[in-house]
């Protein structure tokens, strides 16, 4: 299993290859407590995956490395193993769920790997590419439940007691749990005071579920946003890692993981994927107890399809109600619209499109349909508008 020496030999291999990357202030949280982002979203190939497969590659034995590796990854792994392959020369076979983001893909063919793409999720993918393992004799490389990978992920944990000795709690996602394995770990040995709290999305909770009932299960089903933690069943050697090393494990809903995103985009000036902002959805939603503490945020990475994340934030400014989207029935008349369209923008909201359907079967002979896409400040400003309306007569209908 996983060892402190192992760890240490980890951050020597990578210490000229990988980017120490920035523990970044991000102002005070509940009653007084201080957030601190550990962009991991700036390492190179984008995410931490580079750090666990490099290693793990570069402790292969010199049979192993001929035969060429194989892994399975909705994306970030699939980089890390394909830029180390590439690296030390090589040949690698990447097995990818068809869904995952296009960018992911295309970025792992450019470090040269030979991509396989699998109908269904990462657990599908996993299972092609151990069929492929044994067809070929390829040398497996495991994203998460392998203890070369847990050291190279844990030199985060090494980074971050660097940069801020004091720190209080850590906070990470949870996929299959490699990572919180590795950083779990290594913190715990260091300064055992130091809480390593997890998060996983609501649609795909597999280790809080084992935590939960002391045994891992296999989800029937798994829909997030968070595509890089998308993972139907935890891994044998991270769930017990995690029953040791790991404090807690929460869940934020997709809207939180959207509003994050936003967040992270518009304060932070960081773009980060879905698996990348969960940290911070967890702080900053109150699952977690930050009161007076200093805490960590790992951003875990960024490689986020552009289309994605239109998406995305279109999701998250429509959570916070800054987009707002409604109907009213006007007359059929000339200057209805005027006149409504005066209306709204009277309440300070602006107004991103206009639908006028004269057809629509929901309205009278002699009426039309109206829907509106507006910007808005914030929720309040929403029932603001609503009520301007309704006290005009216009009927509001979401």
């Amino acid at each position: 299993m996983l060892q402190m020496e192992m760890i240490w030999n980890a951050r020597s291999v990578l210490s000229g290859v990988i980017n120490k990357t920035p523990l970044i202030p991000a102002g005070t949280v509940e009653e007084g407590g201080s957030l601190f982002l550990k962009a991991e979203c700036l390492q190179k190939t984008g995410a931490f995956k580079l750090r666990g497969a490099y290693y793990k590659i570069a402790t292969l034995t010199e049979e192993e490395k001929r035969r060429g590796v194989i892994a399975c990854s909705a994306g970030n792994h699939a980089q890390g193993v394909a830029f180390a392959a590439r690296d030390m020369g090589i040949h690698a076979v990447i097995c990818i769920p068809e869904g995952a983001p296009l960018s992911k893909i295309e970025a792992t063919r450019s470090y040269g790997a030979e991509v396989v793409l699998v109908p269904g999720v990462y657990d599908d993918a996993y299972a092609e590419a151990i069929r492929l393992r044994d067809e070929h004799n390829y040398t497996f490389i495991h994203p998460f439940d392998d203890p070369a990978i847990m050291a190279g992920q844990g030199t985060i944990g090494l980074e971050i007691l660097d940069q801020l000795e004091d720190v209080d709690v850590i906070v990470t996602a949870i996929g299959g749990g490699g990572l919180i394995s590795g950083i779990g770990y290594a913190v715990k040995q260091l300064k055992p005071s130091c809480k390593v709290i997890g998060v996983q999305s609501e649609g795909a909770a597999s280790m809080v579920e084992a935590l939960r009932g002391n045994e891992i299960v296999t989800l029937p089903h798994v829909d997030t946003i968070a595509d890089g933690i998308k993972v139907k069943r935890a891994g044998d050697k991270t769930f017990e890692m995690c029953r040791k090393y790991v404090d807690e494990v929460v869940t934020v809903s997709e809207s939180e993981i959207a509003e994050s995103i936003l967040w992270l985009l518009e304060k932070q000036k960081l773009i980060t994927e879905g698996a990348g902002a969960v940290s911070v959805a967890a702080i900053t939603s109150g699952k977690i107890e930050v009161a007076g503490k200093k805490v960590v945020a790992l951003l875990s990475g960024g490689n986020v399809d552009v289309t994605t994340l239109e998406r995305i934030i279109k999701h998250g400014l429509t959570a916070e109600g800054r987009v707002c989207s409604f109907s009213t029935v006007l007359p059929d008349q000339p200057n209805a619209l005027a006149t409504f369209l005066a209306a709204v923008s009277a309440v300070g909201v602006n107004v991103l499109e206009v639908h006028h359907d004269r057809s629509s079967m929901k309205a009278g002979v002699n009426a039309i349909r109206v829907r509106l896409v507006t910007e808005t400040r914030n929720q309040q400003h929403i029932q603001q508008l609503y009520a301007a309306l309704k006290d005009k007569g216009y009927p509001v209908i979401e």
